[in-house]
């Protein structure tokens, strides 16, 4: 029925069809693999223009981020009093709050930007962005973005409750990039994750606002659409699944961190991409989020869902 809709008519369109998709998903599959063996190169080869940047430092965060945290695990902390501390936009439940300083932002552009220059092998974020980096492959997880998300923590818990706030324990994150001569903008969609993390890197640029629709899984027949500026060093909580995308630039050169964070205890139970009970293969690394519990240890985050 969806074939049909999308103008598919005759069996030989089905097939082509057909073919097309189950060509994309042994393409997906090698991907993981691909990932590995880049990670190994750059590990063993590259050499960093600012190799502080790997690990994550408070000083690399702005004040009014750390007061945030502070008061996220006072005693008797709220959403109410959370609020106070953000930007909210209409009832989308978009928020916008200070996370970088300027002098974190500029040396870490400053470091992608060189291994962008460089012969490493790289993988691009996903189908939509063909400019960026995967930070995993940079080995960035474990020292610089792990960190990152358990300080959000506190903040997402009473943000987003029902989506896992509380125990987000994985992510998948990257940069992109867009510019004159490269991507200049970002087609709707929504994340494969519950609590999706956008933080405006720089550097100069002009127009390129963001825009969010509805909750993937509350379409209306007028959908309403919102659009919300970037600001340098400052960053954008929404949920995963809000429609949302990018509009042109219209000069300069914008750098994002999207940070996917994803909640186990949520997605063991329904794939928020396919709305299926996944069903698992093995990943490297994080994966897609899911986890399988393995007897009475605690469940790893290893799995992709199938579909």
């Amino acid at each position: 029925q969806a074939l049909r809709e999308r103008g598919c008519r005759s069996e030989e369109q089905f097939q082509e069809v057909l073919r097309e998709i189950e060509a994309e998903v042994q393409r997906r599959k090698q991907l993981m693999h691909q990932s590995v063996e880049r990670r190994a190169i750059i590990s063993k080869c590259y050499k960093p223009k600012h190799p502080e940047v790997y690990t994550l430092q408070d000083s690399f965060l702005a004040p009014e981020f750390l007061e945030i945290v502070r008061f996220c695990t006072s005693p008797g902390a709220d959403l109410q009093g959370l609020l106070s501390y953000l930007e909210s936009f209409s009832d989308k439940r978009i928020y916008r709050l200070p996370v970088f300083t300027e002098e974190f932002c500029q040396a870490f552009v400053e470091e992608l930007e060189n291994f962008e220059q460089s012969d490493m092998p790289k993988g691009r974020p996903n189908t939509m962005n063909n400019y960026g980096v995967l930070l995993n492959e940079l080995g960035m997880d474990e020292p610089f973005l792990t960190p990152l998300r358990e300080r959000l923590l506190p903040v997402t818990a009473l943000l987003y409750p029902e989506l896992g706030g509380a125990c987000l324990d994985s992510h998948k994150a990257f940069v992109v990039k867009y510019s004159l001569h490269e991507d200049l903008d970002l087609s709707s969609h929504y994340d494969n994750a519950e609590v999706t993390l956008n933080v405006s890197l720089g550097k100069e640029f002009t127009e390129g606002n963001l825009y969010f629709g509805d909750f993937n899984q509350d379409p209306s027949p007028v959908p309403r659409y919102i659009e919300v500026q970037h600001e340098g060093g400052r960053g954008l909580l929404h949920r995963g699944g809000q429609i949302h995308g990018a509009l042109p630039i219209a000069s300069g050169e914008r750098w994002n961190l999207i940070v996917w964070m994803r909640s186990s205890a949520i997605r063991n139970q329904l794939c928020p991409m396919c709305r299926r009970k996944p069903e698992l293969v093995e990943a490297e690394g994080f994966g897609d989020g899911f986890t399988e519990p393995l007897g009475q240890e605690e469940p790893q985050t290893l799995n992709v869902c199938a579909l």
